[in-house]
């Protein structure tokens, strides 16, 4: 008895989750399973990133694909800062959500344009340091089997034991499909070293990929997801996004990618998804588009204690494993293993 008191007290915790991170309803999401090799990488079926965007500008020879994304919210959508440092004025760029080929989209996916531009106040585009950026939609959209959202792992998430990582992202090319692939997250003062990155990582960056190369993200990525699973539970964290790295493939520069986790207050503070003090005046924006607001400061991250509300539910990959968006940790755990108890009993 007492155990099925606990379950039930956890359900009705559980149920109000998404109330400040996550404002689209949950749908399981379908996915295909068997696709075309690419840049290390395979193709995926509709579905199965239902997180990633598409970062398109129009110019007089055409519309195309600058940078990946993530959403975060129905209306806002995480991505990397040196995507718009030569963007201009971004009344012609239109973000696409829902999509995995981009020359046929199909009736899932809808278009949105970009009502507001926030790169990160300390950006220092020769580094490539804080290279973390925020969009704002113009109207919100709606989940689906084909859209969700991502989640940002707070502070007490140790994203280094992680052992399960994938990436995502379309490649310039002759076919514009989205490609995913499995890769490693590798120690950061190996990357760092002489004979591979040479100090050049900061310590917000996380390093993935393989010492030999072979699987990377390239260009045409750039903001693209770093997804992670959970030791503890079935469901993986957006990580990273990708920020940089020396040619395609090559062995000992492996893909570097901005850590998610060092932001997460800073995303809160900017987008308002969840209540946080602010810390004196706020800065002017790097980058932004009319309507002109300041950017909110970021505070240090050991102020990070807020857990990400997020209630998505199982997107599967095209090789048929499962990559779930994030529920609060710690009630997943408890969940688990008093349904556990509860079969025992």
């Amino acid at each position: 008895p007492m155990a099925l008191l606990g379950l039930l007290v956890l359900l009705a915790l559980a149920g109000p989750v998404g109330g400040t991170w996550d404002t689209c309803s949950s749908v399981t999401s379908a996915a295909g399973a068997t696709h075309t090799s690419r840049v290390g990488g395979t193709s995926v079926q509709p579905g199965a990133w239902p997180s990633i965007v598409s970062i398109q500008a129009t110019w007089e020879n055409g519309t195309w694909h600058m940078c990946t994304g993530v959403l975060l919210s129905s209306q806002w959508v995480l991505t990397v800062a040196h995507c718009f440092a030569r963007a201009g004025g971004i009344s012609m760029w239109d973000v696409v959500i829902g999509a995995i080929d981009l020359r046929q989209p199909g009736p899932e996916a809808v278009v949105r344009r970009i009502q507001r531009l926030l790169v990160h106040q300390h950006y220092v585009a020769a580094t490539a340091r804080n290279d973390i950026a925020l969009v704002e939609l113009d109207q919100p959209v709606e989940c689906s089997d084909y859209i969700q959202l991502g989640c940002v792992p707070d502070a007490s998430l140790r994203v280094s034991e992680l052992k399960s990582c994938y990436i995502a992202g379309w490649n310039f090319g002759p076919g514009m499909v989205l490609q995913e692939a499995k890769v490693h997250l590798m120690d950061t003062e190996l990357c760092n070293s002489s004979r591979w990155y040479a100090g050049a990582i900061h310590p917000r960056n996380l390093c993935a990929g393989y010492p030999q190369g072979g699987i990377d993200t390239c260009q045409g990525d750039s903001g693209g997801p770093l997804v992670c699973k959970d030791n503890e539970a079935d469901y993986y964290w957006l990580v990273g996004l990708n920020s940089w790295g020396r040619g395609c493939d090559r062995a000992r520069h492996p893909g570097i990618y901005t850590s998610t986790q060092h932001f997460y207050n800073w995303i809160l503070l900017q987008t308002g998804l969840s209540p946080a003090e602010r810390a004196g005046p706020a800065p002017e924006p790097a980058v932004t588009s009319a309507p002109e607001e300041p950017l909110k400061p970021e505070q240090p991250e050991e102020q990070i204690n807020l857990t990400p509300e997020c209630s998505q539910k199982p997107a599967v990959t095209s090789s048929g494993t499962s990559l779930p968006m994030a529920f609060p940790h710690q009630i997943l755990v408890q969940f688990w293993n008093l349904v556990q108890e509860f079969l025992q009993f």
